[in-house]
């Protein structure tokens, strides 16, 4: 049996037509950058994530940039991370001159820990970028409000997270900003690059529109030193299509994960810790279903899997305080264990929508024999 960690064409077979019309449609007008496709879309994301106004940009790389552009943090100013999530999170900060303060995760759902965050802050902190990881969202409340006793910008990385909510909210909404990514791979994703930026007052919202195309306020006139942040007429008509579709497939990811439950609770295999969700967390949506492997043998699993025909990967190997490109910053062993810990035993299944129930079957089935020689 195959397995993979993602196959998108299941997805895109039922969308095919009108997503080629819409393609069509755009060439023939040859309005390519912005413009009314992306407005559209700006306002449905607004709608979908509850949140006054929504900025297309061309990446959720760059989502994450042009926020800290905005707020003009820089050289001389820390901004404080996770240090278990994907590079761009702290790239982006680094990109700008100012510093990374890594801070520590929670065990249970991978994402910073509230109750380490305060102890990092200094004189020099002008921000918080909580990583809302693998689809479930950081316990908002607790950030938000050791930012606002010290006065901090909240930027929340919901790249993996749209339509996660937090008691009741949804991911992006709960702060200064939210950013996105519309990857492929991503629940919602594009077909290449593409981002936003959610924010909660119109001069945010104008702001970033500025920023996105070079800092030109109005043709050739610029305020500011911005950036191409441009989102494409293509990517923006392409998403409107698929964002109608993204509660169904969240919905499809969480009954995958349930039946995941059910399976490996009935095998009675031992050693491997299930994703966790908390009692904060009103949706989940399953970006990844990670699990835990203890006992050093992750990576023989891991191998066993890939040759048995069974898609996974490893999201993260080495968190960002031990990087090469973050050597300058003084990060050693030790100075995130939970991080460190559990980037030696984490690893991601299959869990997009369009699994059948006998292919889970078969992805706990193979990782009890894997287990079984490790």
């Amino acid at each position: 049996m195959q397995v993979p960690l993602l196959d998108l064409r299941d997805q895109y077979a039922p969308l095919r037509d009108e997503i080629m019309k819409e393609i069509a449609e755009i060439c023939d007008s040859q309005r390519f950058i912005l413009g009314d496709k992306v407005v559209k879309l700006e306002k449905e994301l607004s709608e979908y994530c509850g949140v006054p106004h929504t900025c297309g940009v061309t990446s959720g790389s760059d989502a994450l940039l042009i926020a800290l552009m905005v707020e003009n943090i820089g050289a001389g100013d820390e901004v404080i991370t996770s240090p278990f999530t994907f590079f761009a999170t702290a790239g982006a900060i680094a990109r700008t001159g100012a510093t990374p303060v890594f801070v520590d995760i929670d065990a249970k759902t991978y994402n910073i820990d509230p109750e380490k965050i305060e102890a990092a802050v200094t004189s020099k902190t002008r921000a918080i970028i909580p990583v809302h990881l693998f689809g479930q969202c950081c316990d908002m409340d607790k950030i938000n409000a050791i930012a606002r006793k010290h006065n901090l910008i909240v930027i929340e990385d919901a790249a993996q997270s749209i339509g996660a909510e937090y008691k009741g909210r949804s991911a992006g909404s709960m702060s200064d900003y939210g950013c996105f990514s519309f990857f492929p791979s991503k629940n919602l994703g594009c077909f290449g690059d593409g981002g936003a930026v959610s924010t909660n007052t119109a001069e945010r919202f104008e702001l970033l529109k500025i920023f996105r195309n070079h800092g030109q306020g109005s043709t050739y006139i610029h305020k500011y030193v911005g950036g191409n942040f441009r989102l494409d007429a293509l990517q923006a008509g392409i998403l409107s299509i698929k964002l109608r579709e993204l509660n169904k497939w969240h919905d499809g990811r969480a009954r995958n994960a349930a039946i995941y439950r059910e399976l490996f609770a009935a095998s009675g295999i031992t050693g491997v810790t299930l994703p966790e969700v908390a009692d904060y967390t009103t949706r989940h949506i399953y970006n990844q279903f990670s699990i835990r492997i203890s006992g050093g043998r992750r990576d023989a699993v891991r191998k066993f899997l890939t040759e048995n025909n069974v898609g996974c990967n490893v999201y993260y190997p080495l968190c960002l305080h031990l990087q090469d490109c973050f050597a300058y910053l003084g990060g050693k062993a030790g100075d995130c264990p939970v991080s460190e810990a559990i980037s030696q035993e984490i690893l991601a299944l299959p869990i997009y929508p369009e699994l059948k129930k006998e292919q889970l079957e078969y992805v706990v089935a193979t990782i009890e024999k894997a287990l079984k020689q490790a």
